[in-house]
């Protein structure tokens, strides 16, 4: 079947898809597809007419919420101007050139240089990389274990898949990367993980015991995600990163900060490196450099590691679309607006706002924990709270019921409900996301079944 002229009817389209379409997570099972057509803030339309919330904020990108006309100027006048050229060897573009200079200004201090990526797969593939042949040019050619921790998601590449701690990740790909070690998650709910321990005290004496076995001299860098977000936006004690920068850096080690899903705001500052104070050696971002209105994305690093992969022939990795200079110039337009409309500071005071709402849903007996920081938010499920079992996820998943009751799209990971709508969100959309999730979650028993 070929689609032709107008013949855009929605059975048509969701014909097509089925026949053509390899969808990533979508069960063989599933025939149902939502096609969307249209956005408009946190607003979605679909093809049948049907309006939804977006509380996902896509794939936690849409810092500055769908259809800005501003952003679609910026990208059509680039293309007219020019669409492509290659930033490999000598070449270069001015918007490239703006926007490393721009990403360096809003970053920590020590952040000196940029490499660009088409997003954070790539990011986490490029990082581990610049772990490991920063050590080997500086003759540590023995430097090349990758700490990460359970739990965590860092792409899809078999560098970053392999860091990722999730066997779903690894079932069927295998072998994955060697020399990989996978650490406790810093998950502070799950206090069974820590034998009675604090959780820091725990985690940092893990970490030690981690390095004594495999040697410091063997290890290139630990990549963790600030705040694990696939894992359930499970947020660390805030004396974790410190005191885990501490113990890498006394060791040698590199610290990768994996930011694709917290940088750009949706934290609450620029980067989360600001939040929990730490000055990683390199951090990944993507997703919120344009918003999702482009694919790009940047791997920001120190002097001293950026300076360390020059050698003769040059850093000898690079993608093709290193540098778009159309996708730069969408990322500089979108951090304008972030900063103009002064959505660090909303993403404090909205996300506060929708954390209260979410708060009230712990009156229900399978809600074991709400929690966040500015836009990122989880409701843990549990099907008993003293036990602090998770609760079953049985079919239909609950972000599906949600979202066909009451047009609100949110996120299951795991047993964890998460929601990281754009930072423009307003209280009444707030609201309604809450009630959404309390009309659904009212009904549904501990053994994950919705009556």
């Amino acid at each position: 079947m070929t689609i032709t002229g107008n013949q855009f009817d929605v059975d048509t389209l969701e014909s097509v898809d089925r026949a053509h379409i390899i969808h990533p997570y979508l069960p063989s099972s599933v025939t149902e597809r939502v096609i969307m057509t249209g956005g408009d803030g946190c607003s979605l339309t679909d093809a049948q007419g049907r309006e939804y919330l977006d509380a996902t904020g896509g794939l936690w990108l849409a810092q500055i919420g769908h259809g800005r006309e501003e952003i679609a100027e910026v990208a059509a006048k680039q293309i007219k101007t020019l669409e492509y050229f290659t930033s490999f060897w000598e070449f270069s573009n001015d918007k490239a050139i703006a926007l490393a200079d721009r990403l360096v200004s809003i970053s920590p201090d020590h952040i000196n240089q940029v490499y660009f990526t088409s997003g954070g797969s790539e990011g986490n593939e490029a990082a581990i990389k610049m772990a490991r042949y920063y050590h080997y040019r500086n003759g540590d050619t023995s430097r090349n274990w990758i700490l990460a921790r359970r739990n965590a998601y860092h792409g899809i590449g078999y560098g970053g898949g392999s860091a990722t701690g999730f066997d779903v990740y690894h079932n069927g790909f295998g072998p994955m990367m060697p020399n990989v070690r996978h650490l406790t998650p810093a998950w502070p709910y799950r206090s069974e993980l820590f034998n009675g321990q604090d959780p820091t005290d725990f985690l940092i004496n893990e970490l030690e015991e981690t390095i004594a076995s495999i040697g410091a001299e063997n290890i290139a860098a630990m990549v963790g995600e600030p705040i694990m977000g696939v894992g359930g936006m499970l947020v660390p004690p805030m004396d974790y990163w410190p005191r885990v920068q501490e113990v890498l850096h006394k060791n040698g080690i590199l610290m990768i900060f994996d930011e694709v899903v917290t940088a750009y705001g949706r934290v609450g500052e620029w980067f989360a490196a600001q939040y929990f104070n730490v000055q990683p050696d390199i951090i990944v971002t993507a997703k919120g450099i344009t918003s999702g209105y482009i694919p790009l994305g940047a791997v920001l690093t120190t002097d001293k590691v950026g300076n360390a992969l020059q050698s003769d022939f040059g850093f000898p990795m690079g993608y093709t679309y290193n540098g778009h200079p159309t996708a730069a110039a969408v990322a500089l337009a979108n951090l304008d607006i972030i900063e103009r409309e002064g959505l660090l500071e909303r993403a404090k005071t909205i996300g506060a706002y929708l954390h209260e709402g979410l708060k009230t849903l712990l009156d229900l007996e399978i809600v074991g924990e709400v929690r966040y920081v500015a836009m990122m938010h989880a409701v843990e499920l549990v099907s008993d709270r003293e036990t602090r079992a998770p609760l079953p996820m049985l079919q239909p998943m609950l972000p599906d019921v949600i979202r066909r009751e009451t047009g609100v799209i949110v996120r299951d990971c795991g047993h964890n409900l998460v929601l990281s709508p754009p930072l423009i969100m307003t209280e009444a959309e707030a609201d309604r996301a809450v009630e959404a999730m309390r009309s659904v979650l009212v009904r549904t028993g501990k053994d994950g079944v919705i009556s």
